[in-house]
């Protein structure tokens, strides 16, 4: 498949183009800062773009089978993080205008503010409220991309990510703010980059999870 990849100088995003160089897929990497890409191979474009922007974006959607995004933004507790939001309105737009409907995208478990209630007292009551700014913008894309009838998008929420290679770990997934056990208890605190970029590529083959949300987490 042809596939454009945001995000992809970040930890997520390098795992993804990797692994879909290796499965014989064709890349585009949309990044901001070409000389950040350090993989060189036949099937990889490297182009530089504005993500905010559907101009810029647009062109470099054409002929492609699908959009993925990793794209990340910090934490701030100073104002609210709005990155989130205002790439997937532009990616959005520039897919229509390219005539792609197909969007890969990763979040967050616990994106709804309420979803962490049965979570542990240090990611409840520490660590929550100090992304709560990056999860408050990924719920508001989320919801975003509810109303978007034409896409067929789906949205990836892996837990805490561990800077580590793809595992053969089988998958646990759950449409919803995160993955319970039997009593409803979360399952697990992280997943390695490399599982997250697996699961998203696992997708392209796959009509699951089309317009929903999956969270995930591995066995």
């Amino acid at each position: 498949m042809k596939i454009a990849v945001l995000g992809a100088t970040g930890q997520t995003g390098q795992h993804l183009v990797q692994q879909a160089l290796q499965q014989g897929h064709t890349v585009t990497a949309v990044v901001r800062s070409p000389e950040k890409v350090t993989v060189q191979h036949d099937n990889l474009k490297v182009v530089k773009a504005n993500i905010f922007s559907s101009d810029s974006l647009k062109d470099n959607f054409k002929d492609q089978d699908v959009v993925m995004s990793c794209l990340g933004f910090p934490t701030s507790f100073f104002s609210g993080v709005t990155g989130y939001t205002l790439s997937m309105h532009a990616m959005v737009k520039a897919m229509r205008e390219a005539k792609v409907n197909r969007l890969i995208t990763m979040t967050s478990w616990y994106t709804e503010p309420n979803s962490g209630t049965q979570s542990s007292y240090m990611i409840r009551f520490l660590l929550l409220p100090m992304i709560r700014s990056v999860l408050t913008n990924m719920f508001q894309m989320e919801q975003f991309l509810q109303t978007t009838n034409d896409i067929e998008w789906t949205v990836v929420r892996p837990p805490g990510l561990r800077n580590q290679p793809a595992s053969a770990l089988d998958f646990l997934t759950h449409e919803g703010y995160f993955v319970p056990d039997n009593s409803g208890i979360p399952v697990g605190s992280a997943v390695a980059r490399g599982d997250v970029a697996r699961f998203m590529l696992s997708l392209l083959n796959n009509n699951t999870w089309i317009k929903k949300a999956v969270a995930i987490a591995t066995k």
